[in-house]
Parts: structure tokens; sequence; C-alpha cells
């Protein structure tokens, strides 16, 4: 076992030669082609600038200092020309607290346009017991590069892509036990976390100052995330060390690849409402490219900024027929999320509700927070609840298509060191334990497991 995990980490350390720019919390500072007027607030008064792993305290070491200003110079100044006082980007136009800080990586000037480099490379091994549980050594990798411009004097244009070569770990994924969605060589996947495609973000973005404190935006392109739920979980700094997908995630964020998007929206002061149109369909298992775009669904979202520390918001979608293994079915879904963020503190409450039509509504709920008490220590869990009717596709079995109330709840603990310059590594692990009907105690029994894993990251 431990040499096939050392084989997939040097796969995984190849892809991230190949994409150096990549990104899990893609937390850019907003755009907003023209800086506040000398009257509104005072510099002092916004919050500072801050590495996305900010969640530590001001007694940093000597690495970390050094780790630091390799970018801040150039970081400062994007968030002084792009800077919004509340908000930074999530995935797609979701935004998230800039109180956990700003995206920040590899920067590279390059005339008029701004560069910046992420990525991460996630070599894990997960056991999980039970009669569905599974063993398995598994590599996560994402890859980003975003550009950003202006355009005159009161518009600006981003362009961004990510890529992934979580294919290479095969169309089953990894265990992942009370996960559902998506397909494997025509089956349902159950108690597995399919990877994600290759393509997962080829997308522009162009902002255009229209008053005040407001902007209206258009975001779209062949690959991309609508404006439904929110952020999707590897972009938020709740989930950042959490090494397993949630179960709920075709609840709230399975759109966060998306074969056709445009969006356009309106962002205030304090409120940002947009709606899209999109390709409702999942992707399919072969992830290596780029499937026909489609806009044959719909979806509206309203976000509340009140403060850098908060954001709130409720979206609704109509998705067409978005699951292979329920053909004729459309899905109505509604959520509603609470993000806070501070220097140490990143915590994030949501709900949501998948209508099936026709067929049942289907709730989940989902807590998580990272917390960073000092230096390179960080504390993170995850609780879950939802309604799920697709633990058992075999047609044959009495439990197929029942619902069932299930739970799951993970924590662990992860250590950061700084290597050179943004380039550092998280060591640690995660613990998690199921709670499932007592229907369902013969088929998954104790449902426990444990998570070791070690994340290269190009962030500071």
């Amino acid at each position: 076992m431990m040499s096939r995990f050392l084989l997939l980490a040097a796969v995984a350390a190849g892809a991230f030669v190949a994409f150096p720019a990549a990104a899990q919390h893609m937390h850019m500072p907003m755009p907003a082609p023209n800086p506040a007027p000398a009257a509104g607030p005072s510099q002092a008064d916004q919050p500072a600038p801050m590495t996305h792993d900010a969640h530590q305290d001001h007694e940093m070491t000597a690495v970390d200092d050094a780790a630091m200003g390799h970018d801040m110079g150039a970081m400062n100044m994007g968030a002084m020309r792009m800077g919004d006082a509340c908000a930074a980007f999530g995935s797609g136009t979701a935004l998230l607290p800039l109180g956990s800080g700003m995206m920040t990586g590899q920067h590279i000037p390059a005339g008029n346009w701004d560069l910046m480099a992420h990525g991460y490379v996630w070599g894990a091994y997960t056991d999980q017991s039970g009669p569905r549980g599974d063993d398995m050594a598994f590599v996560q990798s994402m890859a980003m590069l975003t550009a950003d411009r202006e355009l005159g004097s009161a518009a600006h244009l981003q362009l961004r892509s990510m890529l992934s070569l979580e294919p290479l770990m095969g169309r089953r994924g990894y265990p992942n036990l009370l996960a559902t969605g998506e397909t494997a060589f025509g089956r349902p996947l159950v108690d597995r976390q399919h990877p994600h495609d290759l393509f997962m973000e080829l997308a522009a973005r162009v902002d255009l100052d229209i008053g005040e404190d407001t902007r209206a935006f258009l975001y779209g392109g062949p690959v991309g995330e609508p404006a439904l739920g929110p952020a999707a979980f590897m972009h938020r700094p709740s989930s950042r060390y959490m090494p397993l997908a949630p179960i709920t995630h075709h609840w709230f964020d399975s759109t966060h690849i998306t074969y056709g998007v445009v969006t356009a929206g309106v962002r205030a002061k304090v409120v940002q409402v947009e709606a899209s149109a999109f390709r409702g369909r999942e992707p399919d298992e072969a992830r290596w490219n780029i499937e026909t775009p489609a806009l044959d669904s719909w979806s509206v979202r309203a976000t509340w900024t009140p403060s850098p520390n908060w954001v709130a918001q409720v979206s609704h979608g109509r998705l067409k027929e978005p699951e292979a293994q329920h053909p004729g079915e459309d899905e109505g879904r509604t959520t509603a999320s609470v993000h806070y963020g501070d220097r140490r503190l990143a915590a994030t409450l949501a709900w949501s509700a998948k209508n099936r039509i026709p067929g049942e509504t289907l709730t989940a709920w989902l807590a998580e927070a990272n917390w960073n008490p000092a230096g390179g220590h960080n504390l993170f869990a995850r609780a879950e609840n939802v309604a799920n009717d697709e633990l058992f596709p075999d047609h044959a079995d009495p439990l197929h298509d029942v619902k069932f109330r299930v739970s799951r709840v993970e924590g662990g603990y992860a250590y950061r060191l700084p290597i050179a310059g943004p380039l550092n590594v998280a060591l640690g692990g995660s613990v998690l334990a199921t709670a499932v009907p007592d229907a369902l105690q013969p088929r998954y029994g104790s449902g426990t497991g444990y998570t070791l894993f070690a994340k290269l990251s190009l962030d500071n």
C-alpha cells in the first residue's frame, strides 16, 4: 500500500509541475474598476490584506514572514486596484468573507496584465470501515491561472482557467462513506467520491462601473459555475484541510463544473444579485474532454455582505435532467448559507432542498469550520445531515429508491510548514463517524474511518 501511495504522489507531483497555476481556495478580491473616492472609508478602516492562510496570529516565524514578503507588494497593489470592502471571490461568481484573506500565490506581471498562479497537490490515504467501507491511496490536484487587466477607466477584465489531473485516479474516484452522485462504467457511484474533470473552469468576467459603489458584471464560458449555492467546497476556507468531499456535495455545489454558463449580475456596496443560464446536466464519466455546452437551465442568487467577516446567500435554480441515474427528472434546487471569516476562524452553515420533478424533496444540512489558533496549527471539523434515496441503486434491492436520513461527522488537525517563497506543505489527518437508521445498520456497520494526508500548495 505504501508503494502505491508513493507512486500516486509521484504522478501528482508531475501534475503540479505541468500545471503550476492552481487553486483550491480562489480568494481573489472582487474587481472594482474605480477606487473608492477620498471621502469614503480610509485605508485604515479597511481589512488589512492577508494571505489566505492568515488564520494565523502576528507571531509568525521568520520563514513565514519571508514567504509573505515574496508577493505582498504585488498583492497590495492588486488589492488597491481591484479591492472590495467586504467580499472576496469564492468559485464562479460566489462570494466569501474578505476577513479570511485573499487568494495569494505566484504573482507574474506581464505588461498591462496581472497574472496569478496558485496550486496544490494533495496526497492522501483513507481507510473506512464497515461492509461498505474501503481503503485507498489517492491524489487530488488542481491548477489555476487568472489574468486581470483594466479596460479603460471604468471596466475590468478577468480571464480564468482551472484544471485537475484527478481523472488519473480512475473513474470510481476514492472511498467516501454515504456519498452519492455521478456514475462510473455506467453504474451509479455510491460510497465513493467521483474524480473532477480535467477542465474545471474556462471562463471570463467583465466588470463595468455603473455608479458610486455599484458595478455590473458578465461572467461565462464553455466551463464555469452558475449562480447557485454557496462557493464550492474546495474553495471555502472553512474546508481548507478537509481531505474528503462532503456527502452533501450534490445538494449544494454539484454545479461547480458546468459545461456552458452565462451569468449577469449587479454588485452594490453590500448586496449582489445575479442570474444564470447554464447546462443542467452533471459532467459525464469521460473526464478528459470538454462536453457540448448548453443553456437549458436557470438560477438566481442574492448575496448579502454586511461586513468583511460575514457573507450570506440564498439561491434557487431549475436544472434540466441533472443526474444520469434519474432520466426524465428535472430538479428544483434551493440553497441558503452563511459564511464567517477572520484571521483565525472560518466557518460555514448551509441548508439545501433538492426537489425532484417529479419526485420527492430531499433536504441537507452542513456545518464546517477551520480554526487556526496560532502559527501553522489548524483544527477543522464538518457535520452533515442529508435525506438520500440513492444509497441502493440496484433496482432489485428492497431498499432501492427508499429515502434515508443519514449523518456524518469528520474532524482533524493539520500543520502547515513553509518550504520556500509561496511553496508550503500541510501534514495532517482526520477521523470520521457515520450515523444511519437501524434499517441500514446491517449494510453499513460501524461506519468509521481515518484519513492521513500531505498537501503541497503554491500559496502564501
